[in-house]
């Protein structure tokens, strides 16, 4: 018998509270646990492919999963918005004519380094691997182009930020 079939909808969304945090704090021991084992550098590059194919295999689920039929910029913000680092993080979407940017006010993951002295790592190819990966799904002419994420220098109030738009457009 499934323990969830039996659960309220408050406990169920507790539930799901739980797997958000859970999900976090698993990826950040794997990359603290890999960066200790095998160096930043390692991190940095196993990292970046994970998320690529992390971010294609949920726009796959995603797309399916809540029939999502738009193939453009609408499409990618309906798929993106019910992604979980979305949600976990607080992605902040601006559509603006024909492209869309997508802010990141608060870091947990970068917040967390800052508070241990540990500094930013370079997350910027691994979020722009993962961004792509992800928009191919939707639409393979959507193009990403990093704003600005770490390491490059950002405002106090904001650690990334990335435009979307479709090639052709």
């Amino acid at each position: 018998m499934n323990p969830l079939d039996n659960m309220s909808s408050q406990e169920l969304r507790s539930y799901l509270d739980f797997l958000l945090w859970h999900y976090k704090v698993a990826d950040a021991f794997w990359f603290l646990f890999t960066s200790e084992q095998y160096g930043q550098p390692a991190a940095e590059e196993l990292n970046m492919r994970v998320w690529q194919k992390a971010g294609e295999l949920a726009a796959k689920n995603l797309v399916k999963r809540f029939n999502i039929t738009e193939k453009g910029l609408d499409g990618f913000i309906k798929a993106q918005s019910v992604y979980p680092w979305a949600i976990i993080i607080g992605y902040q979407f601006e559509r603006m004519n024909n492209q869309v940017f997508l802010t990141v006010p608060s870091c947990p993951s970068q917040t967390a380094r800052l508070k241990r002295g540990l500094g930013e790592y370079n997350c910027k190819e691994m979020h722009k691997r993962e961004f792509e990966a992800f928009a191919n799904v939707i639409n393979e002419r959507i193009c990403v182009e990093c704003v600005f994420a770490p390491p490059d220098k950002h405002p106090e109030n904001t650690f990334c930020k990335w435009r979307f738009y479709v090639k052709g457009k």
